[in-house]
């Protein structure tokens, strides 16, 4: 796979201007999804953390088991991050912004920047924050040129760009893509991503979502025998009854980002991470 599908131009701009920006923030809200935290870290967090604060906010909380993203906040705020988990279409920020209204220094109004890799939800953080209809402010006097803040209570906000690792392989983009925070294109095509989706959940015990939502019942066969069974269940057909296998994998990875499976994490604070595989 070629750099420009990993890490497009203005991803690099935008990380550039995020790192130029760091002497004039009070800190960070990184925006990491619910179902798995760590695969949705930003590339830059760490580097970062050792300049300002950074604080996580877990998204599609609904999406996720509960008890899981509980323990998640609880593993957050033992490295010292605060750290909280909403379901950005329904849920008031009001906890949050209390706690960065404690944060404002008395002489100005706090600054802040959120972050966070493409598709993780920081456009509707970043809404919640400051309303839909917010003016920008636009560049501050002495302060980097070239960027646009937007005004809260008691804060400014800058947004960023989504910014992907560079250096992330394929096996990261397929777990990034069940979660609908990378394109299927990237990775080969809906039904190879399905099938990788498939064998997944079969071997962490997860198909009973499948099972339950679709009827189709794991046999013991092939994982492509699965992907069939579920077109045909979908109604995802071509002439002469054969099954459309890049329909029906689209079908299921769409069900299974939205959350229509039923809600499921990823990952689990103390185990290793499943996308850490070769590549």
């Amino acid at each position: 796979m070629g750099r420009t599908v990993w890490f497009p131009g203005h991803m690099a701009r935008g990380s550039r201007k995020l790192l130029e920006l760091v002497r004039d923030l009070d800190l960070f809200l990184e925006v990491r999804d619910a179902r798995a935290p760590l695969l949705t870290a930003s590339p830059f967090v760490e580097s970062l953390r050792s300049a300002r604060p950074v604080w996580q906010v877990l998204t599609r909380r609904d999406l996720a088991d509960e008890s899981v993203t509980s323990r998640w906040i609880d593993w957050f705020r033992s490295r010292g991050d605060e750290a909280w988990a909403y379901d950005l279409r329904k849920d008031r920020l009001d906890d949050l912004i209390r706690a960065l209204g404690a944060r404002r220094p008395a002489h100005r109004e706090l600054r802040l920047a959120v972050l966070g890799i493409p598709n993780v939800g920081k456009s509707l953080l970043l809404n919640g924050l400051v309303g839909r209809k917010s003016a920008l402010v636009g560049a501050l006097p002495g302060i980097t040129r070239g960027v646009s803040w937007s005004k809260g209570r008691g804060f400014l906000v800058v947004d960023s760009p989504g910014i992907a690792d560079p250096h992330a392989g394929a096996s990261v983009h397929r777990h990034l893509a069940w979660i609908g925070c990378s394109r299927a294109e990237v990775i080969g095509g809906t039904d190879v991503l399905a099938l990788g989706l498939i064998g997944a959940l079969r071997s962490r015990g997860l198909w009973r979502l499948v099972e339950k939502s679709w009827q189709v019942v794991d046999g013991g066969g092939s994982d492509e025998a699965l992907l069939e069974a579920i077109g045909r269940r979908l109604g995802c057909l071509v002439r002469g009854g054969g099954v459309n296998l890049a329909q029906a994998g689209k079908r299921l990875l769409d069900a299974f980002a939205t959350g229509r499976l039923g809600r499921v994490s990823l990952e689990k604070p103390g185990e290793a991470p499943s996308w850490e595989e070769s590549d």
